[in-house]
């Protein structure tokens, strides 16, 4: 049977006009904003020492893509909206990413296909015939750190570590798959890290243990690195009860970091807060609206879990037909956070943590369905690189505009995926960016502030 290809689609026509359409526009690009993207890897360098993280065992003469084209090449595609290995088979031949990834021969050299891509992610530190290349996780974990003491040009007054987990559903039969009860489902339980919205540690845990399972052991990392460039760096730590763990306290403790943590509710504590309580309950009826009052006491556990005396700052609140008492756990003095301060201005912030941990979703970081964790953590890395881009984006170019506060995924639907034409000469690559683009002022903004 002869068999027809389409390469015209009639559409109703538009008054007089007839309307077609045909694959015949040659090089265009959607994603033309992504340059903006390069010219923060330009200013911050993440790219050439993320590949930097991977020890490359392959025989030099017969490599066709080097480690820095492919972290690159993933990277990118991550941030652009492009979460599946599959997409490469196409996005391959996309000469603008060939751009952003430092391919030399722009239009006529292919980038790596998916299957070059996938072994990229699925090798061991042992290197085999097929899986060459390994990820030394040690010196990525360094590379977030330095990242975020290179964005500062001293010690911040006070640096806040934020800590938190999320759930990664998984839907097959991965390494280290468990069954969490919270979440109801089976996944993985990263540990997420964040300076404000520096990403600091992303680390993935099977989901089989407490959540501040090697919290102290990484904790202890970063502000070892922090402390050894700023030795005198004030630094707190801010997490929810599920951190509230003797470990945690006594190391903070010890090692002068401050820490702020959620501490779970019991019955004992809602005894100690009981004139409080009354209290709210008092003004609430006098008011209608929610009220709140704060109380702090000294506490010991009387299971002995806590080794010492420590300081709780209790929020007796009373809401409509309903009592909500919460409290937190610290080795701030009074003088310094006093209760209400230290619940409402350090303690409720963490909230902010939150959105942060969304943006790795939206960068794909629960694309976890390779076989084994380590797999699965480098493109958990990646997901995280991918982030750093787009924050750095948002901190150097986009300070001061409309978009400074926006979401990865805003961005990338506002500002990357701009339509353009592309033509190659021998001495300029032309990129036609599409001239309803409504957001060119911003764009040009942005551009100007990258390049300074």
């Amino acid at each position: 049977m002869t068999q027809c290809t389409q390469d015209s689609f009639q559409f109703e026509a538009h008054f007089s006009r007839e309307v077609v359409a045909r694959f015949d526009g040659g090089a265009v690009t959607s994603d033309a904003g992504a340059l903006l993207l390069r010219e923060v890897d330009r200013r911050i360098d993440l790219l050439s020492r993320l590949a930097g993280c991977f020890d490359d065992h392959r025989d030099g003469r017969y490599v066709r893509h080097g480690v820095r084209q492919m972290v690159a090449q993933r990277v990118y595609g991550l941030a652009l909206g492009y979460e599946d290995l599959n997409d490469h088979d196409q996005l391959r031949e996309d000469p603008l990413l060939a751009v952003l990834s430092g391919k030399p021969r722009v239009g006529e050299d292919a980038l790596a296909g998916k299957s070059t891509l996938n072994r990229l992610e699925l090798s061991t530190e042992q290197p085999n015939r097929y899986k060459k290349i390994a990820c030394r996780q040690g010196a990525f974990d360094e590379l977030l750190v330095e990242l975020y003491l290179e964005a500062h040009p001293g010690p911040p007054e006070l640096i806040v570590l934020d800590l938190d987990v999320t759930d990664l559903p998984l839907h097959g039969h991965q390494e280290g798959r468990f069954f969490h009860g919270y979440y109801d489902e089976y996944c993985y339980l990263p540990l997420y890290i964040f300076a404000g919205e520096h990403l600091l540690c992303a680390r993935l845990r099977t989901a089989d243990q407490d959540a501040a399972a090697g919290a102290k052991e990484e904790v202890e990392r970063i502000v070892g690195q922090i402390r050894s460039k700023w030795p005198e760096a004030n630094i707190i730590v801010r997490a929810d009860s599920g951190f509230c763990r003797e470990e945690l306290m006594a190391w903070c403790e010890q090692n002068h970091v401050g820490y702020v943590l959620g501490f779970a509710r019991n019955d004992r504590l809602r005894r100690i807060i009981g004139p409080q309580m009354e209290e709210a309950a008092r003004l609430q009826k006098q008011s209608g609206a929610a009220a709140r009052v704060f109380a702090e006491f000294d506490y010991q556990t009387t299971t002995g879990s806590w080794s010492k005396v420590r300081r709780v700052v209790a929020k007796a609140e009373q809401l409509e037909g309903k009592q909500n008492p919460r409290y937190v756990v610290t080795n701030l003095s009074a003088e310094q956070w006093p209760a209400q301060a230290l619940y409402e201005q350090l303690y409720c912030a963490r909230g902010e943590m939150e959105n942060r941990i969304k943006e790795q979703l939206s960068l794909f970081a629960t694309r976890v369905s390779t076989e084994t964790m380590k797999a699965n953590q480098v493109r958990v890395n990646l997901a995280g690189s991918a982030y750093v881009l787009m924050q750095a984006l948002r901190r150097l170019g986009l300070k001061g505009t409309e978009m400074e506060r926006a979401q990865a995924t805003t961005i990338r639907l506002r500002l990357l995926k701009i339509g353009a034409r592309i033509r190659i000469t021998a001495r300029r690559i032309w990129l036609s960016v599409a001239s309803g683009f409504p957001l060119q002022g911003l764009f040009r903004q942005v551009w100007a502030q990258l390049r300074c």
